[in-house]
């Protein structure tokens, strides 16, 4: 994994605190949603239309719509998380409920020319959902959290009082200055080549330094997810070119709470360090606007192809954070207690900024057997898409009408990491279906390639599909489970002198979806 602590040490106005790379990928990598009979067929809408996902998808396939319709889709989300920290085996869960698109769509003819319609959606969607656990554990002679700390105020010439100045000054509220305040870090004195020489220590680093391990614990939960409302149009023009847009106002709403623990797993009394535990609460609120181009070509009555845009989504956002940290010290004996709100006027630290999701583009083909202008006498499809997503196009601004140098400097800096640790990567979604009159069988997959360029670790997201559906008089009922298994890492802390530690995490995920639609 690149190095980029870098752009976390860069010394800005306490007002700003550091946004991540993360960050920019918590936006960007996560599987498409949509209502149950598409999440049946792996999430493949590029070129199929007919469905109300093709709002957020490729707004083209609204075209085929010729009546109206409306659509509910609840869903359940089973989290399933098992995390490899330091040859450590963890597991944690969590449910959460969710929903797919559900919404309005209208279609209508024009009276002198049959082959000619338009259609308007009015739709929402949860785009992303963030409820989840991640807990692991594990035993540590490598290094120690509180490292990162020590490499901030080392790297920053600060001195101490100038990081522990209370009241909204400090250049390091959330960090390395609750480090100081509780004794998590300190300056010793060591003599070399007969001087005296200081240097910035971790309290856990006397316990490496002896050669023994510390356990380490974290844990992080996060919820909230992302809702996007939609109004999408789209033109049928002679029934083998289908048009469409869609205007998209996504709502962001993140929040994590992580806790990380150190414990000396010695039986040694007077080495300094006995335990510390850090906790972090942040919050993410904003919204954004993006819009979705798309279309259809139909060259044969049975074969559909399909392009879409995703534009970037551009997005205001207010992050809120609270640390704290409790330390427990050994010869002499200590129990200290810090909180970030101590340097930032007893109230939660708060940053504005604008950010830049990656642009997607969609290609798309389906093929339908016996497609006939009654739907009723379809007997079955199947349909692929191939979707690109620049993951390094991700990017961060100042909220300031004018920002000062140092924002400048710092955005600068963490844009040329994201461009750096991120590549552009293809998704493939591939499903069908089998119609038996008013039943229909579906099956899909669907695989989300590795956002990084150089990661420590295998990156992935598979998805398996099946669902059922029922279609009779002008009412529908879509049932569909699908079951992801993501690859993924975690880093706990980030160091700039060494390699990182990480954690291995595979999530399986069982997805419950149901959707009931009625045409009038």
């Amino acid at each position: 994994m690149k190095r980029y602590l870098l752009v976390l040490t860069l010394i800005i106005p306490t007002a700003i605190f550091a946004q991540i790379p993360e960050d920019a990928l918590r936006y960007s990598f996560y599987p498409q949603n949509g209502s149950a009979r598409n999440m049946a067929i792996g999430g493949a809408m590029g070129s199929l239309g007919g469905d109300i996902t093709a709002t957020y998808v490729n707004p083209a396939g609204l075209g085929f719509y010729k009546t109206g319709e409306f659509v509910l889709t609840p869903g359940f989300l089973l989290n399933n998380n098992k995390a490899n920290f330091r040859e450590t085996a963890n597991q944690s869960k969590k449910n959460s409920f969710g929903f797919g698109p559900s919404g309005w769509v209208w279609g209508f003819g024009t009276r002198y020319k049959p082959k000619v319609s338009n259609a308007i959606s009015l739709a929402v969607t949860q785009t992303a959902n963030f409820n989840n656990s991640i807990q692991y554990k594990g035993l540590n002679n490598y290094s120690s959290f509180s490292e990162q700390f020590a490499e901030e105020f080392a790297k920053s010439g600060f001195t101490i009082d100038t990081v522990l100045y209370p009241n909204n000054q400090s250049p390091f509220p959330y960090t390395s200055a609750v480090a100081l305040y509780t004794y998590l870090i300190d300056t010793v004195s060591t003599i070399v080549n007969g001087q005296r020489v200081y240097q910035v220590k971790g309290a856990p680093e006397y316990i490496l330094d002896a050669g023994q391990a510390i356990r380490q614990e974290m844990n992080r939960t996060t919820k909230g997810g992302i809702t996007e409302f939609a109004l999408g149009f789209a033109h049928n023009n002679d029934d083998k070119w289908f048009w469409g847009a869609t205007l998209g106002i996504p709502i962001i709403n993140y929040s994590s709470n992580t806790t990380f623990k150190e414990f000396d797993t010695s039986n040694n009394s007077s080495n300094h360090f006995k335990q510390f535990e850090y906790n972090d609460d942040f919050t993410t609120r904003g919204f954004g606007l993006n819009a979705k181009l798309g279309v259809i070509y139909r060259p044969q009555e049975y074969i559909r192809l399909g392009l879409a845009i995703h534009t970037p989504t551009f997005m205001a956002l207010t992050d809120s954070r609270t640390t704290s940290i409790q330390t427990l010290l050994e010869n002499p004996d200590g129990n200290f207690k810090g909180t970030s709100q101590t340097f930032t006027n007893n109230q939660p630290g708060e940053s504005k900024y604008l950010q830049t999701t990656p642009f997607k583009a969609i290609l798309s083909a389906s093929y339908v057997f016996r497609e006939v202008s009654n739907v009723k006498r379809q007997r079955a499809f199947i349909t692929a898409d191939v979707e690109y997503v620049n993951h390094k196009g991700g990017r961060f601004s100042s909220d300031n009408e004018v920002p000062t140098e140092s924002e400048k400097a710092y955005y600068k800096q963490l844009n040329e990491v994201v461009k750096k640790e991120y590549k552009g990567n293809l998704n493939f979604r591939l499903g069908g279906e089998l119609k038996f009159n008013t039943i229909m069988g579906r099956l899909g997959f669907a695989y989300y390639g590795n956002p990084y360029k150089d990661a420590p670790s295998k990156v992935n997201r598979m998805l398996l599909s099946g669902g059922l559906g029922y279609r009779h008089k002008g009412m529908f009922i879509d049932l569909t489970y699908v079951h992801a298994i993501t690859k993924n890492i975690d880093l706990p802390y980030r160091l700039e002198d060494r390699a990182n530690t990480f954690a291995s995490l595979k999530q399986q995920q069982g997805n419950i979806i149901a959707t009931i639609g009625f045409k009038f």
